[in-house]
């Protein structure tokens, strides 16, 4: 995708490059969306600060990607049927199987 360098980025930018390129882009308008990406990033490093770091690209991966996970559950973020009716732990083994 080409970059449009405008004086603005705005609505109409956006607009113009979805009638250009027939792509969807939408605009989300959340003014303290990064308060809201803080919030979750800290409760990754609260985890991941006494592991005292990773050994491996890999390992750091998987297991982000199941801290990541468990913080979803925990928030209810899960689209499962009946996710609603089980426990954390629950939803969590469902996955496994």
């Amino acid at each position: 995708m080409d970059f449009l360098l405008t004086a603005k980025r705005d609505k109409a930018a956006i607009d113009k490059i979805n009638k250009d390129n027939d792509t969807s882009i939408v605009v989300r308008q959340v003014k303290y969306l990064s308060s809201i990406m803080e919030q979750d990033h800290r409760a990754v490093k609260r985890v991941t600060k006494p592991m005292l770091g990773f050994k491996s690209f890999q390992s750091a991966k998987n297991i982000l990607a199941g801290i990541e996970l468990m913080h979803m559950i925990r928030k209810g973020q899960m689209m499962m049927e009946g996710a609603d009716k089980m426990s954390f732990a629950e939803q969590f083994y469902v996955l496994a199987e």
